[in-house]
């Protein structure tokens, strides 16, 4: 008899959450060979060797591959021509920007390309450039209504703005108003394009969906590249046979853990998990790291059902302590479902260690436990904050909450399967919380709670920031609300900031920090939709992975 009968007198705090939306589906890629289709390989590396004559080409005029470098990353595959890239963009920049001012004379849509794409690869620059656009009075000139393409660039550049770009701000709010009363006058292309960037700015929006979602808007533009488009096609073809297989072996681990049945009070989001892992990072050599994320998701995910949905007090002291000391034999004291719990995380650890072992890399495990522990320990306080009817501070609530929410150990365990461009000194950065991780941490934990603070709350739950912020305020619920989003927006802000130049760390590690906020500004934007997976997730999912794209 399973222990989920065992005391079936104790009150357990079980969640009704919806049923998993796949069912096994994703189990018919398991048996996929991993080769690469070597006649689509072969096509793709012509068609990469003919853009990068494209990028390389002489030309006298400075912006004649801004609009190009702009479709190529949109289209999904930069990931190609990182080198070119970052050589042109030096280039305009050592020559067309003096102190930070971009002195390159153009009109509207192609000077916001030039300035989102310059702040993209974390050149500073002033967005001063967009002062030629405005009138006596220091606004935005009504006459660039009439220019509906440059008004949408602008929008999106604004979406690169850190503290104290006035201008930019003035830009978002202008453009905003009247976009939003363009996108109902508009031609029925031109104003799906608009109502989409309102919902879902470019920068903020995932890298994949945001290719799949171009390629089709591209493949209607009269000047596109036929090249470039046939080489984001199979790009996505191919990367989404790797995926779909990675998907397939998930599926068939966690079918035969038989996770639905020894935790039947857990959220079954498989998919979900696999989907956040391929949020992160999507590129091939990163295969290893996605499934070691994903399982780390898949982890997080039933260690937060545990915690916050079904376990009693007694047993969450018990099972936090067996955390805490890290051994295997520590689990003998432990109910049945916890057992099969912690070997799922103890498990997933050795797999972690077997990578770290082959690639010499053994220091990597103890930042991984620190942070794991850190975590359920957090877990833990508001464990007991609930069992205690504790009402916590606004102040302990963001504290315990910045480990809570996971995010450390999300970053941690993000770099250890980066290969060889990971460094220990890598790790203590990410373990002194630089304001980078702290910012992407409010706007994660922010968006989680706005958004499902509703559900939670029909339950007995430990407070959100909400509940925390209208007691010390004395506030309402939508005043709580419209404070957190303006935490968001400057989280934001920070964000943008630590990803400009001379950074940090480098810029693939502020990458995954910049995809995981993307991943919960899509997904949480109106509603919990991994929780709550059978619409939006579905189809962001099914866009990625179940049709390929027509040549």
């Amino acid at each position: 008899m399973s222990l989920l009968d065992v005391k079936s007198d104790l009150h357990r705090n079980v969640a009704d959450f919806p049923p998993n939306v796949w069912g096994d589906y994703f189990l018919q890629y398991a048996s996929d060979s991993m080769e690469l289709d070597q006649n689509m390989a072969g096509q793709i590396e012509t068609l990469k060797s003919n853009v990068r004559n494209l990028l390389v080409s002489q030309t006298e005029k400075p912006l004649a591959k801004v609009h190009l470098i702009d479709s190529i990353c949109r289209l999904g595959v930069s990931h190609h021509f990182e080198s070119e890239i970052e050589d042109i963009l030096q280039n305009i920049y050592n020559n067309h920007v003096e102190d930070g001012e971009i002195t390159v004379e153009d009109g509207l849509c192609s000077l916001s390309v030039l300035f989102r794409l310059l702040r993209q690869q974390g050149f500073h620059v002033s967005p001063n450039v967009f002062c030629q656009f405005m009138d006596e009075n220091g606004e935005f000139s009504e006459r660039l209504i009439k220019d509906v393409e440059g008004m949408l660039s602008l929008y999106e550049a604004t979406h690169m703005m850190i503290h104290g770009d006035d201008i930019l701000e003035k830009a978002l709010a202008f453009t905003k108003i009247h976009l939003e009363s363009i996108a109902n006058q508009s031609s029925h292309s031109l104003a799906m394009q608009i109502k989409h960037s309102l919902r879902q700015a470019l920068h903020k929006n995932s890298p994949r969906l945001e290719a799949h979602r171009f390629i089709f808007i591209y493949e209607q533009d009269p000047s596109r590249n036929e090249i470039l488009l046939t080489l984001a096609k199979l790009d996505f073809n191919m990367l989404q046979k790797l995926h779909q297989k990675e998907f397939g072996n998930m599926f068939k681990w966690w079918n035969e853990l038989d996770v639905h049945n020894q935790l039947p009070y857990s959220r079954d989001r498989m998919a979900e998990c696999c989907f956040w892992a391929l949020g992160t990072y999507f590129e091939p050599q990163y295969s290893v790291a996605r499934i070691i994320m994903a399982k780390l998701y898949i982890i997080l995910t039933l260690l937060d059902d545990t915690y916050d949905a079904y376990g009693i007090i007694e047993e969450l002291e018990l099972f936090t302590k067996a955390i805490e000391r890290w051994d295997i034999s520590c689990m003998n004291n432990l109910p049945d479902y916890m057992k099969f719990l912690y070997t799922i995380i103890y498990d997933h650890y050795k797999e972690i260690e077997e990578e770290m072992i082959k690639e010499g890399r053994v220091y990597a495990l103890n930042y991984y436990k620190y942070e794991f522990i850190r975590y359920v320990q957090a877990y833990m306080v508001e464990a007991r904050w609930l069992n205690n009817n504790y009402e916590p501070t606004l102040e302990e609530y963001i504290r315990v909450s910045r480990i809570s929410s996971g995010y450390c150990l999300v970053i941690t365990t993000c770099y250890i399967g980066m290969g060889n461009i990971i460094t220990e000194d890598i790790f203590k950065w990410v373990s002194n919380l630089p304001k980078v991780i702290d910012a992407a941490i409010v706007l994660c934990r922010l968006m989680d709670d706005i958004v499902s603070n509703e559900f939670e709350q029909k339950r007995d739950h430990v407070s959100s920031f909400l509940e925390c912020y209208m007691r010390k305020y004395n506030i309402s619920r939508e005043g709580a609300i419209q404070e957190g989003r303006k935490r968001i927006v400057d989280a934001w802000k920070d964000i943008n900031q630590a990803c400009l130049r001379p950074t940090d760390v480098p810029r693939p590690f502020l990458t995954c920090i910049l995809n995981v906020s993307r991943f919960m500004d899509v997904v949480y934007k109106d509603k919990d939709n991994f929780t709550h997976s059978e619409g939006e997730m579905k189809t962001f999912i099914k866009t990625l992975l179940l049709d390929p794209m027509q040549i």
